[in-house]
Parts: structure tokens; sequence; C-alpha cells
């Protein structure tokens, strides 16, 4: 389980660790996960669908219902998928100073570690034409999380599970149903995986700003977290590209799940309350590892998402969004979502 120099297998470890166990999900309240997400993947499918016109041409949705681990493991086969092409171009000698000297293998355990105990599902967007299909394109629920978080906050467990499908299923139909999407995310994840070098100058000036911004009163990580902070020029232009796409993905995931939970789910909107405020109302450690990882600064990008959102439709009616998947010269940048009125002024309503 190793390329190169980079330990995949140190990072597993490290990451089950972290992840811990929530015995929960072994116990009788885990025993409808697999039937019910069987059930509600495919009625998120066709609700999503019916609210925003975007069909998948992979064909149908498959749910897997999955533990902390198993969603480590997805994940890191992602990375590994995404890394691939740099550990073939780069070889033995470049690799550590592009990979390793970046993201250590404990580094990376102890994030997905920290990470797995929190997402409540995922889909799996990044492909490999050379891999088995059935172990790619699926919709990850975490079981554990998704217990716990309903135990935790009352939550009736069909209407909360179908509510999360119809988030995931956005996504796939966003991925898999605008031709262009996932390519151009995958081009701009590569272009900033090219610009990863060793720059001890950038540090220097990083750590500078950093010292400069607190001497300030500011936050040096209120802008994107490490990455943000010691970026080059062209590291922020990809940053504000990648951050623009991914704002207008999760506030349109948010914005759907919305409306095409309407008549179905019942308590949408408390769930709407509730997860908000648990995603936005970290404290101590939690609240430390969202900073460091530009997590917060992402939370707030999703938020101008759905204002962006709200805005264009103010002007230009509902589902004012659609012409964005028409082509993406139309996908907003970071400054456009932040500024909708500038994207109105860039792109023609038809």
């Amino acid at each position: 389980m190793t390329d190169g120099p980079v330990d995949w297998a140190l990072a597993r470890r490290v990451a089950v660790r972290v992840a811990g166990d929530e015995p929960l999900s072994r116990s009788y309240l885990g025993s409808s996960l697999h039937e019910d997400f069987a059930r509600f993947t495919p009625l998120a499918e066709e609700l999503v669908a019916a609210e925003t016109g975007l069909v998948s041409s992979e064909g149908s949705a498959r749910a897997q219902v999955i533990d902390r681990a198993g969603w480590i493991d997805a994940n890191i086969r992602a990375f590994r998928r995404l890394l691939r092409p740099v550990l073939a171009e780069s070889g033995e000698t470049n690799v550590a100073s592009k990979i390793t000297s970046k993201i250590a293998a404990a580094e990376l355990g102890a994030v997905l570690g920290w990470m797995s105990r929190r997402v409540l599902g995922q889909y799996d967007l990044l492909l490999a034409e050379d891999e088995d299909r059935d172990e790619q394109d699926l919709v990850y629920y975490v079981g554990p999380n998704i217990i716990s978080t309903e135990k935790k906050f009352a939550f009736e467990p069909k209407q909360f599970r179908l509510w999360l499908a119809l988030h995931e299923l956005t996504h796939r139909s966003q991925f898999t149903g605008v031709p262009w999407l996932r390519p151009r995310f995958l081009e701009l994840v590569n272009e900033m995986l090219d610009e990863v070098e060793p720059d001890p100058d950038r540090i220097k000036q990083g750590l500078q700003d950093f010292i400069k911004l607190r001497r300030a009163g500011q936050d040096p990580m209120a802008d994107g977290g490490v990455a943000q902070l010691f970026a080059n020029e062209r590291q922020r232009e990809l940053l504000d590209s990648v951050g623009g796409m991914m704002s207008l993905v999760e506030g349109h995931g948010d914005v759907t799940m919305s409306r095409a939970a309407t008549g179905h789910v019942p308590h949408a909107s408390r769930f709407h309350r509730v997860m908000h405020e648990r995603r936005n109302g970290a404290t101590g450690m939690a609240r430390i590892m969202q900073k460091f990882m530009g997590i917060e600064a992402k939370l707030a990008q999703y938020q101008a998402g759905e204002d962006f959102i709200a805005a264009i439709e103010s002007q230009r009616g509902r589902r004012a969004v659609d012409v964005i998947w028409r082509d993406p010269d139309h996908l907003p940048s970071m400054v456009e979502i932040r500024d909708p009125s500038a994207w109105m002024q860039r792109v023609p309503a038809t």
C-alpha cells in the first residue's frame, strides 16, 4: 500500500486510531441503515432530477453504508487516484519534495481520522478508468456518524436519512449530469498539484504574514487556513477558482435539498437549522482543526453560495443557476460569489 515514499499504510493506521469506534452502529440501531439507504437513494435521485433537471450520464446511483474505517479507505483510494499522475511524472527523486514534505503520512492520517468522525455522507467523484467500476461512482453514508447524530439531536431516522440522500444525490447529479463539471474540477486540482513545490522564501513570507496579522488582531487562518497562508500568487488564483466552484455546488446542494424535501421530509427545516448550527458552532480542538485546515473559511464560502443563488434568483427567477451548467465560462469566481451583481453583468440570463 505504498506508492514510492508515500506511506499510505501508515496514514491509514493513524487515521483509524484517531477515528475511534462507535458501538451504536453494531447495535439494533444500525440494522436499518442499509435497507433505508437502498430505498432512499433512488428516491432522492428522482426528486433531485425533478427539481434541477440534471440527469446523471452514469446510470442509476449506488449507495454504500460504511463505517469510519471504510470512509478512510475510500478517501485514501481517492487520494491515490488523484496523486497518481504526480507520482508517475515526478519519479522517486522528486516525490518526497512534492508530496511527503508537504503532507506527511501521519499528518494526513490525523486529518482523515478527525474528519471521519464528523462526515455523514459523501459522493465519490474521483474516478479512474483502469479501476473496477463497482468500486467507484458511489454515494457513501457513514453509518456510525449518522446514528450518533440522530440520537444526539432526536432526529426521526427515516426522514433524516432521506434528507441526507437528497444532498449527496444533488452532488452526483451535478458532477455526472453536467458534462464539463467533473473534468473542470479535476483540471483545477491537477494544476494545483503541479504548483506544489517547496519554496523557502514563500514559507518565510507566510510566517511573516502570520505574525503580522496576529499582531494586528486579525485571524491569519480566516481566508483558508494554512494552504491559503503559504500559497503563491498562482496557487491563490487556483484556490479562488476551486473555491468559487465548490461554493456554488455546495450552495446549490443545500438549496436543492431543501426544495426537493418539500412534501417528503416534514422535519427538513429543523434538520437544516440544527446541522448548520452544528457545523458552524465548533469549539475547542474542533475549532482549531477547522481553522488550521481552512474548513471555517469553506463553511463561510458555502453559505455565500446559498446567498449567491438567492441573489440571482431574486433577479432572474427560480433555477437561474441553470445557465451556469451550459458553459464552463459561466462559472462564478469566488469574487463573483460574493458579488452576484458582477456575475450577472458578465453572464447573460439566457
